[in-house]
């Protein structure tokens, strides 16, 4: 039986001088409405490059640390920049890698590490690893429920709506500016009412990486238009390490340091890179107001690398 599809919009009212949301749920064919108080403060978990239990055991310590230091926060919800599930994307080290670290934030979740969520609470996005052991990334498909086609959709909560990309080389909609998956999210973007429009991928625009850096050329084809199509930030990982870098009028963060080993950068580094930092594991924490964008990385041991706000 084909798995559900959720599909979610908020609508905003003012009653008794509370922000109260409305949640329209469409699954599988039923509607049903769900409605709750909404903080004015909107926090989310960004990890990357973070399920590497399947690389070795060893990885656990650092995968580990990092989901301990992003429930600390309780996000509302967490979000990932790709590379879920190492070595190779396949069944059998899924819920070994993504799971046991954040079943809690996964619905529905069917594995074997405790309970899941009510709602869905964890939103990933396929990384070049996810592929490995299936051109169609079917183990991943199948182990989340996720809005859209599951492999690019958009997830709006609050003040700040998502927008899942996927920048990997098997997307049958293609993954260049003018390719079908391009024109979608320049839709979306310019269809959205959020205050606060982050985009997520895998591959780097651009990066100061010795592997997967700009000198390789692997991330050119992500170079879309963002800034003009109305983005507030974009997120990719791919580079295991953490990395800030502002052009053409945009913010970009390398966010892959959730686990797996972590990379060198190179020398100099590119320009626009303004923060670096590969000497722990971490991830980002976002905070969202009305009037502020705050994105925040620490290491595992809760140390602030940097901070940016818009």
């Amino acid at each position: 039986m084909a798995k559900p599809r959720l599909q979610n919009r908020l609508v905003w009212a003012c009653l008794d001088k509370a922000r109260v949301f409305y949640s329209l749920f469409v699954l599988s064919g039923l509607l049903t409405l769900s409605t709750g108080l909404f903080a004015a403060t909107v926090t989310i978990g960004v990890i990357g490059d973070y399920g590497a239990v399947g690389y070795s055991p060893m990885y656990a310590v650092y995968e580990g640390d990092v989901a301990r230091l992003v429930k600390s926060w309780q996000p509302d919800f967490i979000v990932t920049t790709g590379d879920n599930n190492y070595p190779s994307g396949a069944a059998g080290t899924m819920d070994l890698n993504v799971g046991q670290f954040y079943h809690e934030y996964i619905y529905p979740y069917s594995g074997v590490y405790g309970e899941g969520a009510a709602s869905n609470r964890f939103f990933p996005v396929l990384g070049n690893h996810d592929y490995f052991s299936s051109i169609t990334a079917q183990p991943y498909l199948d182990y989340f429920t996720l809005p859209g086609n599951e492999r690019y959709y958009t997830y709006l909560y609050g003040n700040v709506e998502i927008f899942a990309v996927n920048s990997e080389y098997f997307e049958p909609d293609g993954r260049t500016a003018d390719s079908v998956q391009g024109q979608w999210l320049r839709s979306a973007l310019a269809a959205s009412q959020a205050r606060w429009r982050l985009v997520f991928f895998h591959t780097p625009p651009y990066n100061s990486g010795v592997f997967h850096g700009d000198q390789t050329g692997e991330g050119a084809h992500m170079r879309w238009p963002f800034k003009e199509w109305g983005a507030t930030a974009v997120f990719s990982g791919h580079s295991h390490f953490y990395e800030r870098i502002i052009t053409n009028g945009m913010v970009y963060f390398v966010n892959g340091a959730g686990g797996a080993p972590l990379y060198e950068f190179t020398n100099p580094r590119i320009p626009g890179s303004v923060v670096a930092f590969n000497s722990d594991w971490g991830a980002q924490r976002i905070v969202a107001t009305e009037t502020n964008l705050a994105i925040e990385f620490f290491t595992r041991s809760n140390i602030l690398v940097d901070s940016y706000v818009i």
